[in-house]
């Protein structure tokens, strides 16, 4: 049975990560950087460090993200892979979904990394339902490595494309950013109820989601 094209490219994908680590070594530095240099600035064992650590797990995913969405089109450049998968006949769509899978995945094997030493460093424990941070961050993550890896494409052939990305993705990013600290700080602190973050963050992926899909064809094939 021929497997569907989506699962042939994410495979690529991670066998190529398998062999050399560049995007998980690179994002797993940066934000470990982020979250002690935090723990330095503030005092982690005040009550005030549960309602700003939600924040800082979300923006050092964040920017420790960017250089692995990079990564991710730049290995297509080499040897004219990009220009060969644009004169095969499988749909854009299974190219951009087999990305969006592979990048996610990087990010959520550094956030399950990151996620222990950050509750040791901030000395953190949930008083609200701490199993609903198994849906604000993969909510959040897709959120940002959809319209990261439809905007890393395209803009892979631009000159400057590692300050383009953040310049285009972190404003329309913001409203997933702000639902994901919310419910996660909602979380931590038991103060309220993060189900509006948590549906907010499933509308925001769908629609994003949606609009990348039909899109991404039109991006792939510009010259």
């Amino acid at each position: 049975m021929k497997r569907p094209y989506f699962v042939t490219h994410l495979a690529k994908d991670l066998r190529l990560e398998w062999r050399s680590k560049d995007a998980i070594n690179s994002m797993l530095f940066f934000a470990l950087l982020v979250v002690v240099l935090f723990s330095l600035a503030f005092d982690p064992t005040r009550e005030s460090s549960r309602q700003i650590a939600g924040g800082i797990l979300c923006v050092a995913t964040m920017f420790a993200s960017v250089s692995a969405l990079n990564q991710a089109w730049a290995r297509e450049l080499r040897h004219h892979v990009l220009d060969a998968q644009r004169m095969t006949p499988a749909p854009a769509a299974s190219l951009f979904l087999g990305k969006v899978l592979a990048n996610f995945l990087f990010v959520t094997v550094v956030e399950l990394i990151l996620t222990p030493v950050f509750i040791i460093f901030y000395n953190l424990h949930a008083l609200g339902n701490g199993w609903l941070l198994a849906l604000v961050l993969p909510l959040g993550t897709w959120a940002l490595v959809a319209n990261g890896t439809f905007f890393a494409g395209l803009s892979i052939r631009t000159r400057n494309r590692e300050l383009l990305l953040p310049l285009i993705l972190f404003p329309l990013f913001i409203p997933a950013l702000l639902a994901m600290v919310l419910g996660a700080s909602a979380i931590l602190t038991g103060e309220s109820d993060p189900g509006l973050w948590i549906k907010l963050l499933a509308g925001y992926d769908v629609i994003y989601t949606t609009i990348c899909l039909l899109l991404f064809e039109i991006v792939l094939h510009a010259e």
